[in-house]
């Protein structure tokens, strides 16, 4: 057996904004070096500066913690400057401005003491019915997505937040969550090649780590999804494409894996395949599944000493790269406040002729009143926020719905008001939508939804304070909406 705990490879989650004496006790006892945090974890900064000061104090000086800080809608750490979502910095197209958002990404992160940012995401969303990728996505051209990525990439690992790719080997063409069922990509390698794969391997000599897809493959491997599979893990990523950065597995408790392997098999699979760290999160019961089920695994060699030391070895050197250590940003918090508020405006997207109303005119605004939270996004933007975009109108009436994709165009009173529809939701709107007949039709989160309803759309890609600040101005006529859609939303 070899000199370290096979608690090293595994990756928790943590209860609470604050660190209780039990869980401190876990993570010592088990040697977990790993913690992911989530918007559960995170309170005010002053909560989670003391929260990371314990953290760190308890995993030690090889720690790795943790976040999925995209920008729009995967933002957990929302007292930071919020940045734009992947697409929305694909439709300004410009990489100075994507890097200099990954760099203040990482400065924000930084100075709580995360060195780990999942992000950014490599899928190319070339389906526009994929429910979990869209607007995360910079594109659904593999050499934008490449070219936007690596910039973004670049910025953050400049700032010291060490980043990790993911969905390898692709999660853009799907239509199913991972979080709730498994996946099926049904192409050959050569299809891979061409979209999905493309980013990945370009970007493959740049990015200290990746995080795995729970998705079949099946020309690939018929048995298994990415996470567990040695012929995408072990063949392609590392023995074709020579990869030696860390990978680790999404969490193993979304459906996709938990259902078919469970937590004690998947975890060891996950290693077997090529994996180094498993994202394992739960109550400190299921943890133990995974930790203890790698601890048997190595002793009863299944896995092997070797495979252990390599990719403890692996986790060693990204912890040393980029140490979790907080670093005072406050010289240019402001100023990074302001960066990401350009950087939405410069995305914002008007598509077939769409203009403002006069700030007379006569509108009507509808729109669903809240939208839940799905677990993997945050909550979307509030009806309430939706309508304070009119403010400056003279005569805007609002009409509120309960459920958007419910709406009855029939019922939509024709007198002379113009008809803006905002929607507030994640979820393409159904065929229902081809009925409705906006004046003006705001989509503040999905812009799939632009296929969905006819007439004039401006796009925002998210509803961050500066998303939705652009889109006022454009309302009030002070700015233009110079952003462009990827091919198939124009």
């Amino acid at each position: 057996m070899s000199n370290f705990d096979p608690g090293r490879l595994v990756m928790v989650d943590i209860p609470g904004k604050t660190l209780d004496a039990e869980t401190a006790t876990f993570l010592r006892e088990q040697h977990i070096r790993a913690v992911c945090l989530f918007r559960k974890n995170i309170g005010t900064e002053a909560e989670v500066r003391t929260l990371m000061r314990d953290l760190i104090a308890v995993l030690g000086p090889e720690a790795l913690i943790g976040i999925d800080q995209e920008g729009g809608a995967v933002v957990r750490v929302t007292f930071l400057p919020q940045p734009p979502s992947a697409m929305a910095l694909g439709a300004s197209g410009d990489a100075d401005r994507a890097e200099a958002v990954g760099a203040a990404v990482a400065r924000g992160l930084k100075s709580l003491g995360i060195n780990w940012n999942f992000a950014p995401v490599l899928d190319v969303n070339n389906n526009p019915a994929n429910p979990v990728i869209g607007e995360r996505s910079f594109s659904n051209d593999p050499v934008e997505v490449s070219r936007l990525a690596a910039a973004w990439m670049r910025g953050s690992l400049r700032e010291g937040v060490a980043c990790c790719v993911k969905h390898f080997p692709g999660h853009g063409d799907t239509h199913v969550d991972s979080h709730h069922a498994l996946p099926t990509v049904d192409k050959s390698r050569a299809e891979l090649n061409a979209l999905e794969l493309a980013p990945f391997k370009a970007l493959a000599g740049q990015a200290p780590a990746m995080m795995t897809a729970h998705i079949v493959y099946p020309q690939i491997d018929p048995e298994r999804p990415a996470t567990l599979s040695p012929a995408l893990i072990g063949g392609i990523l590392r023995g074709d494409w020579g990869y030696d950065g860390v990978v680790i597995t999404d969490a193993l408790m979304m459906k996709a894996v938990a259902e078919r392997f469970g937590y004690a098999r998947s975890a060891v699979m996950a290693l077997q395949a090529g994996a180094d760290m498993v994202l394992a999160q739960g109550s400190p019961a299921e943890q133990l599944v995974a930790i203890n089920a790698l601890r048997e695994a190595f002793a009863s060699g299944a896995l092997t000493a070797h495979q252990g030391e390599v990719a403890n070895a692996r986790l060693d050197e990204l912890a040393a790269a980029y140490p979790a250590r907080a670093v005072d940003d406050s010289a240019v918090r402001a100023a990074d406040h302001a960066l990401m508020s350009e950087a939405w405006a410069a995305g914002l997207t008007a598509l077939r002729g769409a203009r403002p109303p006069a700030l007379n005119a006569p509108v009507r605004v509808i729109v669903q009143g809240d939208v839940p939270t799905d677990m993997v996004s945050e909550a979307g933007p509030t009806g309430r926020q939706a309508v304070a975009l009119f403010e400056s109108f003279t005569d805007a009436q609002v009409q509120m719905v309960d459920d958007i994709a419910q709406l009855d165009w029939a019922t939509v009173p024709k007198d002379g008001r113009l008809n803006v529809l905002v929607s507030t939701r994640r979820a393409r709107y159904g065929l229902t939508a081809s009925e409705w007949r906006p004046d003006l039709h705001l989509s503040l989160w999905n812009p799939y939804q632009a296929l969905d309803v006819h007439g004039p759309t401006v796009l925002t890609w998210g509803f961050a304070p500066g998303a939705l600040a652009g889109l006022r101005a454009w309302l009030e006529g002070k700015t233009r909406a110079t952003g462009r859609a990827p091919q198939g939303l124009q």
